[in-house]
């Protein structure tokens, strides 16, 4: 029992399962349907930042356009719902009937030959992955291979965050334009707005982050793990080693974009509609926020910071609703110059500590606090003294023999 103890709490499963028990079983028993959907809405953020956990904190790449692949992913997935909701029946009363309502009032005739395959839902799973991890792959590989990183990598990424918004808006007989899909109602001919499938919903979501964590978790502790740990602390050691480092770099780069699509498709089926809000750089630089108050280092710990952070968007902004914006930006900043290493940083060097004292603390109840002294050892038995005597000394036997033990003495 003892070494499945020490194993959990060295692989880190420990923390996983708390996590589980937490998910799906203490919120779904102690919220309500609406306050289950909000943290629904909350953990598919969590695949966001597990995903900079592995980019940032592992590779040491800080990408601040993740939101352009939630966006792709969530587009996939929104795309496929509004061609379900387009259906001739239900938009008899538009001029051209059977195509989505946005492309209607821009004056189109027909679906556009791109949108065609997103009729098939098997499809639709697909490019969730695929399209981002395109992508990803494209500017990355582009990107890495000329050894462009550091804070350029990071504003190339803004950039490509702000042509992607700026692309949707202006395609709006495409896109929808600003104001997104919207008007998402079934999925296969399954009601997603109602209680039940909200909260299955909410199990799918949990049940999907939890295996991305052990996924992620699984490339840490191997030795793809550990190279990409050494790539960011001594990049020229790895690469001087024989390693391609460029490429970790773009494995890393489209695993956060898969993971960031696989939140953005999940996003769109719990919210019921998608829009380029959630693409540009402000998004993006609020899922940074997201892993850096969890801690940068730690899969659970960057969930955690997922659902503090938006937690704390809910509240402030109902509660106060002239001031959220400065309270957020105090939460923020009061964490990070609290907690550098965010709350991942706090557990380890205070509750762990706080921990360890507590399961020494049985050992000394007894004693007031201090362990019990050894017993004395028995002092050894008393030896009689030993009366020195005098050797007397050798007779000596004449002249010579005297002279030469003298000479020997000497």
């Amino acid at each position: 029992m003892d070494a499945i103890k020490t194993w959990l709490g060295r692989s880190g499963f420990a923390s996983i399962a708390i996590l589980a028990v937490l998910l799906l079983v203490v919120f779904p028993l102690a919220m309500d349907t609406f306050r289950l959907n909000l943290v629904g809405k909350y953990l598919t953020y969590g695949f966001v930042a597990i995903g900079l956990v592995m980019l940032w904190g592992y590779g040491g790449v800080l990408s601040l356009g993740q939101g352009v692949f939630f966006g792709l992913g969530g587009y996939a997935m929104a795309m496929f719902l509004k061609l379900e909701a387009s259906d001739p029946e239900s938009t008899k009363i538009q001029s051209t009937p059977g195509i989505p309502d946005f492309m209607d009032w821009n004056q189109l005739t027909e679906l556009p030959l791109w949108w065609e395959p997103f009729n098939s839902f098997a499809f639709t799973l697909f490019a969730v992955v695929a399209v981002p991890v395109l992508l990803a792959f494209i500017i990355s590989y582009a990107m890495f291979k000329r050894r462009v990183g550091g804070v350029y990598f990071a504003i190339i990424t803004q950039a490509v965050a702000l042509i992607l918004t700026v692309l949707i808006i202006g395609q709006q007989g495409y896109t929808g334009g600003v104001n997104g899909m919207t008007d998402l109602k079934t999925l296969m001919g399954w009601d997603i707005r109602t209680d039940e499938a909200k909260t299955l919903l909410y199990f799918l979501t949990a049940a999907l982050l939890l295996g991305a964590i052990l996924l992620c978790r699984w490339i840490q502790l191997s030795k793809l793990g550990t190279l990409l740990l050494a790539m960011r602390d001594k990049e020229d050691r790895v690469r001087f080693s024989g390693y391609d480092v460029s490429m970790f770099k773009v494995f890393a780069f489209c695993l956060a974009a898969a993971l960031s699509a696989i939140g953005g498709a999940m996003f769109t089926l719990q919210v019921g509609f998608m829009s380029p809000s959630f693409v540009g750089i402000v998004p993006s630089i609020e899922m940074v926020i997201f892993a850096a108050v969890g801690g940068r280092m730690s899969l659970v710990g960057a969930v955690y910071g997922a659902l503090l952070v938006n937690f704390g968007k809910t509240y402030f902004s109902e509660t106060f609703p002239d001031l959220w914006l400065f309270l957020m930006a105090a939460l923020f900043i009061g964490v990070v110059m609290a907690f550098p290493n965010g709350l991942a940083g706090l557990y380890e060097s205070h509750v762990k500590p706080w921990l360890a004292r507590r399961k020494q603390a049985p050992g000394k109840a007894d004693t007031g606090g201090e362990p019990p002294a050894p017993a004395a050892e028995p002092a050894p038995a008393h030896k009689p003294a030993t009366v020195a005597t005098a050797t007397p000394a050798a007779p000596a036997t004449g002249p010579g023999l005297g002279a030469k033990v003298s000479s020997q003495s000497a």
